[in-house]
């Protein structure tokens, strides 16, 4: 156990170093060489030290933490890119502090509020659309954040993520180029999310750039859940006239959809071809295999992180260019054909 008189001094004794090269192991371990990282590491260990986080925050008015508040942990969309980002900012001596708003922008609002009263040092946010309120209530405590998942906005320049209207645009050409001209599409809800908002924006500018339209009875809203997409893919595919591709919002949405398609007897992509967006590693296992389009999770998680060490070290910050997406191709789509009609 961590004797109560244990300092950084002591520490600093047994490893053979200055107070100073401790003091910058704890906090910025990359800086230090490999080998005197090790002695002091096992210095540590050997004393049970545990550096006094009130003192340091209070001499560095710094807390070394960083606030990240991500929509669902329900899922492995998000854990990816967190796993990248927690590495990152580890890697200069911060530690990352985690919440989950359930897509809900009140939870999300208490959970920036606690993050501001227990003075971290930035804040990892997913999208840009929330109230206005709340980004001068965090830029009164001079606090950087980092908007990931978008691309642009009124704050281009906190964003680091993709674009999702293009990203869905391209996946419509591929599948018009398919000889596709009735299509469905199962959306997240888009109010309170302007991801599913921009990807469903994507769908319909690229079906008008066609000539063609998503018609409202083929467009369903519903959780990023599999049991929602199997209630849609089941409505959509039991309309008189039912699309020959169905456009999924999100990944789930798609899992769900395949899954009904099985339960229904209809053939995909004989009967219906069925899209997913992400890429997470399901993906290319489901039965068929899932065309998406692939995001690039990780990437945004380390210039995520990136992005706010540069901030926190005082660095002039210009707006970071979208990451690319990329449509991969598999076998849940093919050129339309016949399907039947179910009753």
């Amino acid at each position: 156990m961590r004797r109560a008189s244990t300092t950084l001094e002591d520490v600093a004794r047994l490893a053979g170093v200055s107070p100073a090269t401790v003091s910058r192991c704890i906090n910025q371990p990359q800086s230090v060489r490999a080998e005197k990282r090790a002695r002091i590491q096992s210095a540590i260990d050997d004393l049970g030290y545990v550096p006094n986080g009130a003192a340091r925050a209070l001499a560095s008015r710094r807390s070394h933490m960083i606030g990240a508040i991500l929509p669902s942990l329900d899922n492995m969309l998000f854990g990816g890119p967190l796993e990248a980002f927690q590495k990152e900012i580890g890697s200069a001596g911060y530690t990352v502090a985690v919440a989950c708003s359930e897509y809900d922008p009140q939870h999300e609002r208490v959970h920036i509020r606690n993050f501001l009263e227990s003075r971290v040092d930035a804040l990892l946010l997913v999208g840009a659309h929330r109230d206005p309120n709340i980004y001068r209530q965090i830029e009164r405590h001079g606090i950087p954040y980092v908007l990931t998942w978008v691309s642009s906005g009124d704050r281009q320049e906190h964003c680091v993520g993709f674009d999702n209207a293009a990203a869905a645009g391209h996946l419509v050409d591929y599948l018009v180029s398919l000889g596709h001209r009735r299509f469905g599409m199962i959306s997240g809800h888009v109010d309170q999310n302007d991801r599913a908002g921009a990807r469903l924006s994507g769908v319909q500018k690229a079906l008008t750039r066609h000539g063609l339209v998503l018609d409202p009875a083929h467009l369903l809203y519903r959780p990023f859940e599999p049991d929602a997409g199997r209630d849609a893919f089941h409505i959509l595919m039991s309309a008189p006239e039912p699309p020959t591709v169905i456009v999924c919002g999100s990944e789930p949405h798609a899992y769900g959809a395949l899954f009904e398609a099985k339960d229904m007897g209809i053939a995909v992509p004989g009967e219906v071809s069925v899209t997913g967006f992400d890429d997470m590693w399901l993906a290319g296992q489901t039965s068929p295999p899932l065309t998406t389009v692939r995001t690039p999770r990780e990437e945004m998680g380390r210039q995520a992180a990136q992005h706010l060490l540069a901030c926190l070290r005082g660095e002039r910050i210009v707006a970071p260019r979208p990451l690319e997406t990329t449509l991969v191709v598999r076998r849940s789509t093919a050129a339309p054909r016949a399907s039947r009609h179910l009753a």
